[in-house]
This record gives structure tokens, sequence and C-alpha cells, in this order.
């Protein structure tokens, strides 16, 4: 019997599951490439540690036991996924100048990047569900976003999101290579990976824009749609009070939405319109669209709920400076 490698290579391409690609520094700053990362590596560990607060004082405050602080906690999850799919690789190459990745390896990391980067607007459109059903639906929210349901929600968004990458990932260890493999980013991209391929690429640019268009584009119509509704609901309220209190309620989740996309647009737009400008820009456009949402969301949720802000209050003060609790909710107050 043939092995399934030798028909393969029978076929002009090489399966090669070792083959080594180098990952990039900062083009024209080797000598202070780790002292320029310091600030990205603190942004990261900022980004953890705020996600995994967020996920304590949700866990640990039976108030909070909600639907709505339930799909924060999927987004924390999320941020934090992403965060533990990037960081690692990138202290490896600015830190200690490790710019080899074998193809497996490599493989796998761009599969937990681009599914994590799948779950962020599929959780942003749970949260707009929630919020049109708390605005347009109120006596019903109880009984329409039960926990059983949020589960089966958390765990559509997971399959769904994790099913899409392997058709085009297996691919790849069939292409054969150019002589370089010298990857633009200090972590590993689908589209950098196939650049540098010598064998036809047109399935996976047409499977991966039809990703994009599916879910970011799905997911992206229903959180306008969500917001059409409330927004049409908001208007029909009388009191002015009233609607600004609605509205109050879906300040976070729209901050969430634009600390995702308008990164994400200035991403596509540099990669559109300024191809042949300075490497730099691209890749810091790359991190600052991996690292924006990650760090700013959980500061964001603790300046506008406040829950989760008394919650950060009493971990980061009372437990660590002994303040007492009068000091506590005078600071609440405040805001």
């Amino acid at each position: 019997m043939v092995p399934w490698d030798s028909l393969i290579r029978g076929t002009n391409y090489t399966f090669e599951s070792s083959i080594l690609f180098f990952l990039t520094q900062i083009p024209g700053y080797d000598n202070v490439h780790h002292l320029i990362y310091i600030p990205f590596c603190v942004l990261y560990l900022v980004g953890i540690v705020g996600n995994c607060t967020i996920l304590h004082v949700i866990h640990t405050d039976k108030n909070l036991h909600e639907p709505m602080y339930y799909f924060l906690s999927m987004l924390s999850l999320t941020d934090m996924g992403m965060s533990i799919s990037t960081l690692p690789m990138v202290l490896r190459v600015f830190w200690f100048d490790a710019r080899k990745i074998k193809m497996n390896t490599c493989i796998v990391q761009m599969y937990f990047i681009y599914t994590f980067s799948l779950m962020e607007p599929a959780v942003l459109l749970a949260m707009a569900f929630d919020r049109h059903v708390a605005i347009c639906d109120p006596l019903r929210y109880s009984s329409k976003l039960t926990p059983q349901r949020i589960i089966y929600i958390g765990v559509l968004i997971l399959i769904r999101c994790s099913i899409a990458l392997p058709v085009i990932l297996v691919h790849i260890p069939t292409f054969s290579f150019c002589p370089s493999h010298n990857l633009s980013h200090s972590f590993c991209l689908h589209q950098d990976i196939i650049q540098l391929a010598c064998s036809d690429i047109s399935f996976n640019i047409l499977y991966g824009l039809f990703v994009v268009a599916c879910y970011w584009g799905i997911d992206s119509l229903g959180i306008f749609v969500s917001y059409a509704f409330i927004l049409r609901s908001v208007l029909g309220i009388a009191s002015k009070g009233g609607k600004l209190k609605s509205l109050n309620t879906c300040d976070s989740h729209i901050c969430a939405l634009l600390i995702l996309y308008v990164p994400m647009i200035g991403l596509l737009l540099v990669h559109r319109y300024a191809k042949h400008s300075s490497p730099i820009i691209h890749i810091m456009m790359a991190n600052v669209y991996l690292l924006v949402p990650q760090v700013l969301n959980p500061i964001i949720c603790s300046i506008k709920t406040k829950q989760i802000r008394q919650g950060f209050l009493k971990i980061f003060l009372v437990k660590n400076f002994g303040l007492t609790h009068t000091f506590l909710a005078s600071w609440s107050l405040l805001f």
C-alpha cells in the first residue's frame, strides 16, 4: 500500500510538517526591539489580568449571575484566548530572538487566532440580542434568556467558529513553498503563509473571503438589525429620561463594538491602500488589531458597569490596601 504522503509528493507537492518559517521583528530596530515591545507585552498582561478579574468578579458575586454578565464572561474568555494565542510567540521573538517556528506549530497558532477572531463578533451579536430583549421586551427577558439557553448560545458560538478554519488549514502542508520562508509578523497569519507558497492558492483565498463574508458579515448585519429595533423602541419612549436610561444600558456594548471594528477597518485600509508602505505600519496595525480589544474591553466594562467597577475596587483596593467599605461606597457614588 502506497503511503499517503508519497501520493502527495507524486503530485509535485511537498508534505513537510517540519518546514521552518521565520517570524519577523520590527525591521530596522533589531538592536532595541526588546525595549520597543516592552509596552506591548505590558498591555498584553494588563488585558489578561483585567479579563481574569472580570471573570472572578462575575463568578463570586451572585448578583451578577444574569444574562448580561454571562455574555460579558464569554467576551472576556474570547479576549483571553486571543492573548494566550499570540503573547507567548511575541515574547519568544522579541525577547529571546527565537524566530524559527515549525509549520505544525504555525498552523495551530493560526487556528486559535482566527477562531477567536471569529468568536469576537459572534459574542458581540449575542450581547446585542441580550440588549434588544432587555429594551424591547423587558417583561419576558428572564424567560427568553434562561441560563440553559445562554449555555446553548455559548456552545453554538464555539462550534460554529471552531469548524470554519480546518478546511483551509489542512491544505497548507500540501503546498510547495518558495525559497523564502520569512513571515512579515511576529505571529503566524494565513495571508503570510500563502504568499510564500508556489502552489495554487486560489481555494484558500476564495474560502477565506467566504468565511469573512459569512461570519463577520452575518454577525455585523445581526448587530445592525438588533440596534435598529433598539432605536425604534427607545424613540417610542415618551420621556427623555427614559430614553437616556435605556441607551445607557448599551453604552459598554457600543464601546466594545467600536473597539473591535475601528482597528479592524484600519487594518483593512492599510492592507488595501498601503500595500507598499513601510512594514512597520503593517506590523503595528496587526498588533493593534489583536491587542486593543483585549486591553480596552475590561477597562471599559469597569468604567461603564457599576457592579463590575465595585468588584474591581474590592479586589484591588479593599484587599490590597485595607481600605474601608465606606470609602468604596463613596468612590462608587462619584460615578
